[in-house]
């Protein structure tokens, strides 16, 4: 053994030298790099004031119309390049692609050509239907807040305690009931985390039993209306809201059925896995009718604002402000209603709006500016010109929305890649695969949406990004280890997909339901 290796300190002595030296040319690099771009912006400014732009005089240099002859091949690789190089190093989504897209508005026209950027944003700053997102986001604030989560899932443990894999089977439950009072899924992968994850370790459940069914649950609020991303597709598309919300039921109760069945079905083969509460702590029928009096009030609000919605007597923003006020007052029936809690809801509600609204002024100006300078035309033409059949070029969307689900947020995919995917799907028709029935043409937008929402669902759980893997792991005791949540994710992400393709292969799952109520 050398004296070296029996010492340790010169060894970590030169770590730490190493750490210093790298951290040191990081920040000059970083010093470097905003002085030279600080340099280039304060050019471009001198050139925009005191010279002609169609002149040829400048001031040192002018970037402006430098990238005006490119072809639209490889300015589609630079912009998404670009774009995944700045997402790699960490740069907030919303700043990326307004950043980007101002900056090759720029490069490839001119100053004057910036006036692209208010005709993509005032649109959107003036479409009723997005003001419906902020009154949902409060409306589930409120009610977490209320305590309605843990007197939820405390009724519906009592009921299903009794069986093997009971607890994981209530979990599920309460997230689908859950995911039609609130529609935002970070609140409850995190909440149900909280209140079920130790219940279920506590009784001897397997590990991936518990987190599974937390993840997968949670996840049903990007489907089950009144989903948050289901309006902003219906924006972005323009689709009406409620029959997107209508097309989603039956697939978004048909995922959370096979949950439950997966769990049941597991239990009973392996009755360790998840075994069920002790006859001491079960109670009786009559206690359990009592306890559903806690229901009551949530089920109240849940059926009225989606009532109100689907019978067409309130629009989306109505309903949700319908739904608002109703939250306000559950929470004052059940006696946790506060000014305190009130401002905190106010500030999450301000904060997530506010996110979303960056994010789509940012994708919409990066998107509109390539649709416009022929990009639409070159990714239909490109994806067409494979010799795919309509349901071979689906399967490859779908496959991009995976991928692409891994590295982005919903937000950012919807945006980034909807916009240019829908022309592609509109110019298909889809006849049906084994002999089934196909899609009809004017449903097409409608059930690629919930594909899409379904394919989305699919992206929280996707290792090795996906966001409800991190959110679970925020509240998950330290043995638990990231591969055993990621482990979990597998099973569920795989029911995903199976009911993803049964979506594909009967789309009237997806359709019948709007049919029947909209004609």
């Amino acid at each position: 053994m050398t004296e070296q290796s029996m010492n340790p300190a010169p060894i970590a002595s030169e770590n730490k030298a190493a750490n210093g030296l790298s951290g040191t040319l990081g920040t000059w690099l970083m010093i470097l790099a905003t002085v030279g771009f600080a340099f280039v912006i304060s050019v471009e400014i001198i050139n925009s004031v005191f010279y002609d732009p169609y002149e040829d005089d400048y001031f040192l240099f002018r970037l402006a119309g430098s990238f005006a002859d490119i072809e639209i091949a490889p300015l589609t690789y630079l912009m998404f390049g670009s774009l995944l190089v700045a997402l790699m190093m960490g740069l907030p989504l919303a700043f990326v692609t307004g950043g980007l897209g101002v900056t090759f508005i720029y490069l490839v026209g001119d100053s004057v050509m910036l006036n692209i950027i208010p005709g993509r944003i005032f649109p959107m700053m003036t479409n009723s239907d997005l003001a419906a997102i902020p009154l949902f986001i409060f409306m589930a604030s409120m009610l977490e807040r209320a305590g309605l989560i843990e007197e939820m899932f405390n009724v519906v443990y009592k009921w299903m305690g009794g069986l093997n894999g009971g607890l994981a089977t209530a979990t599920i439950l309460a997230s689908t009931i859950l995911a039609a009072m609130v529609g935002v899924i970070g609140a409850a992968v995190v909440t149900m985390g909280i209140i079920a994850l130790p219940a279920m370790l506590k009784r001897g459940y397997d590990p991936e039993i518990a987190l599974g069914s937390i993840m997968a649950g949670g996840t049903l609020g990007i489907l089950i209306p009144p989903s948050i991303l289901a309006i902003l597709y219906a924006v972005v598309a323009q689709q009406s809201v409620g029959e997107l919300y209508l097309g989603a039921i039956v697939p978004g109760l048909m995922l959370s059925v096979m949950y439950i069945a997966y769990v049941l079905i597991r239990t009973k083969i392996n009755p360790s896995m998840g075994p069920a509460v002790p006859e001491d702590e079960r109670i009786s029928f009559k206690e359990k009718l009592l306890l559903l009096k806690d229901l009551v009030a949530p089920l109240v609000l849940v059926m009225l604002v989606l009532g109100l919605l689907f019978g067409g007597i309130a629009t989306p923003v109505e309903a949700a402000g319908i739904g608002s006020f109703g939250a306000m007052v559950v929470a004052l029936m059940h006696g946790k209603f506060s000014l305190e809690g009130l401002k905190d809801a106010s500030v999450t509600t301000a904060k997530a709006s506010a996110m979303v609204l960056w994010i789509m002024f940012g994708a919409s100006v990066f998107v509109g500016f390539y649709i416009l300078q022929g990009g639409q035309d070159f990714i239909t033409a490109s994806i067409l010109s494979t010799g795919l059949s309509a349901y071979g070029i689906l399967f490859m969307l779908m496959a991009l929305l995976v991928i692409l689900g891994m590295f982005l947020d919903w937000v950012g995919i919807l945006l980034l890649a909807v916009p240019i995917f829908i022309p592609i799907i509109k110019a298909l028709t889809f006849d049906g695969l084994f002999g089934l029935p196909g899609v009809a043409s004017e449903d097409v937008v409608l059930w690629f949406g919930v594909l899409y929402l379904v394919n989305m669902q699919m992206s929280f759980l996707s290792p090795p990004f996906g966001y409800a893997l991190f959110y679970i792991r925020g509240v998950c005791p330290p043995e638990i280890s990231m591969a055993t949540i990621f482990r979990s994710a597998l099973v569920f992400l795989l029911l995903q997909t199976v009911g993803l393709a049964l979506c594909i292969l009967i789309p009237g799952l997806v359709t019948w339901l709007p049919n029947a109520v909209y004609g």
